[in-house]
């Protein structure tokens, strides 16, 4: 059986094991039955938004779906046990109430900021009580980690979709910067939420464990992509831990000026910077 055929065997079992038919599926994860069957049967592929959104509603990771396993070895680094959620395709059903509760909190902290957020919002917002959001997340704290963790699972399902099929490094660098911006949607939403971690995590020592796990997971992507175009010979630069240091340090403090509207700023302006020191001082050598 070929990774393709695999991938589509493990869409079956999740589809089997949640309730309802397979039509019910396509529509929690937004996507036309016609084309859900086709991707079944092999005469389409799943695409990378796909996956991603199949991953989500189902409680695994893109890496699962692809390689059969949350740590399996892929283009990406591997978020560490202590950020991020396990897949669990045997029992995801019982936690849909969880992933419910976990996506609205998300939005509102994206949305409104975490000390605008109270815990009754959440369960307004949910239809459910303050009591079946504490049983879930027993203190506001807590619902900022599994946002926190959320966020880092967002990103490595949709890095993991998007380039595992792209072999060459310096394509897959600027894919990644890419995936990194704060345009509108999801990826801004995202931006927000690591804001107010990085705020709190200021202010809070207990809360740095997780942020450096956290963290350390897109460090070690740059990282791994900039070494491998050492090896393939289109990277000329001498250091891959300066230039991983200098190139996620220039992505966060662009990204800062883009959220907070620094006159001048736009995720356009952003992409051209970035791309221009990959030009300079990556490909070329700094």
């Amino acid at each position: 059986m070929n990774d393709t055929e695999q991938l589509r065997t493990r869409v079956r079992t999740l589809i089997r094991s949640l309730p309802g038919a397979q039509r019910e599926f396509a529509a929690a994860i937004g996507l036309d039955e016609t084309k859900l069957s086709k991707a079944l049967t092999g005469t389409r592929r799943f695409s990378p938004h796909e996956l991603v959104r199949i991953a989500e509603y189902s409680g695994v990771t893109v890496n699962w779906l692809l390689n059969g396993s949350d740590d399996a070895h892929t283009v990406t680094a591997v978020p560490a046990p202590a950020a991020r959620p396990e897949s669990d395709p045997a029992n995801h059903t019982g936690s849909e109430s969880r992933r419910r509760i976990l996506e609205t909190a998300w939005s509102l902290i994206a949305e409104r900021g975490y000390h605008r957020v109270r815990i009754s919002d959440i369960a307004k917002a949910c239809g459910t009580s303050t009591a079946a959001i504490h049983y879930h997340f027993p203190s506001k704290t807590e619902v900022l980690n599994e946002a926190l963790r959320r966020n880092v699972k967002l990103a490595f399902d949709r890095q993991v979709a998007e380039l595992h099929a792209v072999p060459g490094a310096h394509d897959r660098l600027l894919r990644l910067v890419e995936l990194q911006l704060p345009a509108d949607g999801l990826l801004r939403a995202e931006w927000s939420v690591w804001l107010q971690v990085w705020n709190e995590v200021a202010l809070e020592p207990g809360l740095r464990s997780l942020y450096t796990d956290s963290y350390d997971r897109w460090y070690l992507t740059i990282r791994m992509t900039i070494h491998t175009g050492q090896e393939q010979g289109v990277f000329r630069v001498a250091d891959a831990d300066a230039a991983t240091a200098q190139l996620t340090a220039l992505i966060d403090g662009l990204g800062i000026q883009v959220l907070t509207g620094r006159p001048g700023s736009s995720v356009h302006t952003m992409r051209a910077h970035l791309h221009d020191f990959i030009a300079r001082s990556i490909v070329k050598g700094a």
